[in-house]
């Protein structure tokens, strides 16, 4: 019996879709992601205790600090702080800070204009977003450059959003977002 069914090409047939199948939910979930973790080490910028005037003459320039959050969790539980930073040239980052979160397969950083609450782990899609780059690894700190002649005051939080499933596994509200000063002349 097992011979004459190894000899019909629709059993083959049917272990070939199996086989296939198996393939492609390996590669689409990725279900080792939820038992490795990558640690991630950027130099994170240093940032003034308090925010300095750059019109002041003789002061050195600093870093500042324009917005702060904590992450909540969503799909994954997810903890950690979000700085949005203005270098002293001028140029702007997101830090993550002690970040820590399940891995995906396709993570990645968003600012958004959404409000960030318990149950709104969807809705990051839904309205503008501006994509950082994917997420270096689930642990750690991270930093992301935000692009030149961004609007800032248009977002107002950031997620860590898996892109193949459309969820957000943690986000946090920008606290404080302030317009970035002019260049001193």
């Amino acid at each position: 019996m097992t011979r004459h069914l190894l000899r019909n090409p629709l059993t083959w047939s049917v272990i070939g879709i199996l086989v296939a199948g198996v393939v492609f939910g390996l590669y689409w979930f990725q279900p080792w992601k939820l038992v490795t973790n990558k640690q991630v080490a950027d130099p994170v910028p240093s940032v003034a205790a308090v925010p300095s005037d750059p019109r002041r003459a003789g002061q050195a320039p600093v870093n500042r600090l324009l917005a702060t959050g904590r992450f909540v969790s969503h799909e994954h539980g997810t903890t950690g702080t979000v700085q949005l930073v203005q270098l002293t040239d001028q140029r702007r980052q997101l830090v993550l800070l002690d970040l820590s979160t399940s891995n995906g397969p396709d993570l990645r950083v968003w600012l958004t204009d959404r409000k960030v609450t318990a149950s709104g782990l969807h809705v990051f899609d839904d309205g503008r977003y501006l994509e950082l780059g994917r997420l270096k690894g689930n642990r750690g700190n991270q930093v992301y450059d935000v692009p030149p002649g961004v609007d800032l005051s248009a977002y107002r939080s950031v997620t860590i959003w898996c892109k193949r499933f459309s969820v957000s596994f943690g986000a946090t509200e920008l606290a404080g977002i302030v317009a970035p000063s002019a260049s001193p002349s």
